[in-house]
C-alpha cells in the first residue's frame, strides 16, 4: 500500500492514477492520467467519451509503453469500479504491477493525483467553454505534453519541471 508516501527514490517505483471529467457542449470528456511520484511527470493519459475500465487501462498502457515494462512498480488509485474491474486488475497482473488502493472515502490517500487534476482545472480548463470534445482533448493534450511535463515547476522538485528534474537526475 502507498500509505500516503508520495515520494519515490527512482522513476517507475510508484505511479498514482485517477480520472476527471471535463464538460463540453457535446457532453463529458473523461480524462485518466498516470503520474510518476519520482518526478511528478504524467507518464500516461487517456481521454474518452465514456467512463469505462478501458479509459484507465489505456492510460496505464501508455505509461508502460513510454517507460518500459516495470520491474517493481506500485500502482495506486482509488477504489473506483474502473480500477477494481477484472479487466484492469488482469492488466496489472500481466504487467507485473502491484496494486494499491486508497481507503474508501479517503481522498487524501491519492492527493498527489488530485493535485495534478486541480492544477489542470485551475490553470487550463476551469474558465473555458469547449464546443467539442475534440477541442477539449486538444487543450488537455497541450497542457500535459507542452506545459505540465516540460515547463511547469513543482515545489516538491525544488522548482523545476518534471522533465527537467528527470534530466538532472540522469546527469
Amino acid at each position: 500500500m502507498l500509505d500516503r508516501q508520495f515520494q519515490a527514490d527512482a522513476p517507475n517505483q510508484k505511479w498514482v492514477a485517477d480520472f476527471t471529467y471535463i464538460w463540453t457542449a457535446e457532453g463529458w470528456l473523461y480524462t485518466a492520467a498516470v503520474l510518476d511520484l519520482y518526478s511528478r511527470r504524467i507518464v500516461g493519459w487517456s481521454m474518452q467519451e465514456s467512463i469505462t475500465s478501458q479509459l484507465v487501462a489505456d492510460a496505464l498502457m501508455m505509461a508502460v509503453w513510454r517507460r518500459g515494462k516495470p520491474v517493481a512498480l506500485l500502482h495506486h488509485s482509488d477504489q473506483g469500479s474502473q480500477y477494481t474491474s477484472e479487466h484492469f486488475q488482469q492488466l496489472l497482473k500481466e504487467q507485473g504491477i502491484t496494486c494499491s488502493m486508497s481507503r474508501a472515502g479517503e481522498v487524501w490517500d491519492n492527493s498527489a493525483m488530485e493535485s495534478f487534476f486541480s492544477s489542470l482545472k485551475t490553470e487550463r480548463t476551469a474558465r473555458k467553454v469547449y464546443r467539442t470534445r475534440e477541442q477539449a482533448r486538444a487543450d488537455v493534450f497541450d497542457y500535459i505534453e507542452r506545459f505540465y511535463n516540460p515547463t511547469r515547476r513543482h515545489s516538491t522538485l525544488d522548482y523545476v519541471s518534471p522533465i527537467n528534474f528527470e534530466k538532472a537526475q540522469e546527469a
